[in-house]
């Protein structure tokens, strides 16, 4: 009965760490500071919700740790928080919702990085539908135009968080290899790691306005903490089909947010690139068929996971 009442709950648990995910960008905005002070003091109060979570439940400390999994999840994590300083700083020069769109082509990017790196198989199907989400992107990135010019920050911002959805990507390939550590500990390092990054870039002596702390906070212990948590915690208990589906709720807060707060509308051709690649993405999580044989045959296939956002599959 208690499994069965754990089956019901997860899918509203999962839709509710992908509307709080979605309200991340907001926090950005508000905090009204530069994408790598966010970043930083992200990572700090990330790191402090993280660790109290570890001891909390005894998983600290791990006697399962190596070099070789420190090592890894330096990496992954270094991507990782790249990816969120270039989504921030997306933001800064498009709009959350532009940002937020762009960035969700990262499962693509997973595929493509796993044929290059991990000798996965790509099919055919898999290329139709990378091929169909990235004329979905042309659409989506809302490319501004002016007497007959593009508008090169709006270019520049969208180029910066398909850096940043690569970088995601990368975080996802490698984090493949840390399959057998424990995801709370995979995220307290990776956190970790963002704080040694970026402290040499951040003015620690920085006036910083107590709204603006608040806002900082919020995305440390709301954004890398409590809706992670929430988040995985729900995914043994939910199918793949239902997974993809609500990861969708997260860029649907996003958009909408954007529109009722900040008064940026979707414009035909965004909404259309939207669809597009939210009918891509689905496309290759649930394995839509399109062609009936691979386009790549070497190596064994492997299934690379590709979550909303995070370390394999976690959050912004």
């Amino acid at each position: 009965m208690q499994n069965q009442n754990d089956e019901r709950v997860a899918p509203i648990k999962l839709a509710v760490g992908m509307g709080i995910v979605g309200t991340v960008g907001a926090f950005g905005v508000e905090s009204q500071l530069d994408p790598i002070t966010i970043v930083f003091w992200r990572c700090v109060f990330g790191t402090a919700f993280m660790l109290a979570w570890c001891f909390l439940f005894r998983l600290l400390p791990d006697k399962s740790l190596s070099f070789k999994k420190l090592g890894l999840s330096a990496v992954a994590g270094t991507c990782l928080v790249l990816s969120w300083v270039a989504f921030f700083a997306g933001i800064e020069m498009t709009s959350i919702a532009t940002a937020t769109i762009v960035m969700h082509v990262q499962p693509f990017f997973v595929i493509v990085l796993g044929v290059l790196f991990l000798k996965e198989t790509m099919t055919r199907d898999q290329f139709v539908w990378l091929s169909v989400a990235f004329a979905g992107l042309i659409l989506a990135s809302g490319i501004k135009v002016s007497e007959g010019a593009a508008d090169e920050t709006w270019i520049l911002g969208v180029g910066i968080t398909i850096f940043g959805a690569l970088c995601y990507a990368g975080t996802a390939v490698v984090g493949k290899k840390l399959n057998t550590q424990r995801p709370e500990i995979t995220a307290l390092c990776q956190n970790a790691v963002g704080i040694l990054i970026f402290a040499p870039f951040v003015q620690l002596s920085q006036v910083i306005a107590p709204a603006s702390w608040g806002w900082l906070l919020g995305i440390g212990v709301i954004h890398s903490g409590l809706a992670w948590v929430i988040i995985y915690s729900a995914y043994p208990k939910v199918s793949i089909p239902l997974i993809a589906i609500l990861s969708f709720v997260y860029p649907l807060v996003a958009i909408s947010i954007d529109w009722a707060i900040y008064g940026h509308h979707l414009g035909l051709a965004q909404g259309s690139g939207m669809i597009v690649i939210a009918l891509s993405t689905l496309g290759v999580r649930l394995g839509w068929p399109i062609l009936p044989t691979s386009i790549f045959q070497r190596g064994v296939t492997h299934r690379v996971e590709i979550g909303p956002m995070g370390s394999g599959k976690g959050d912004v």
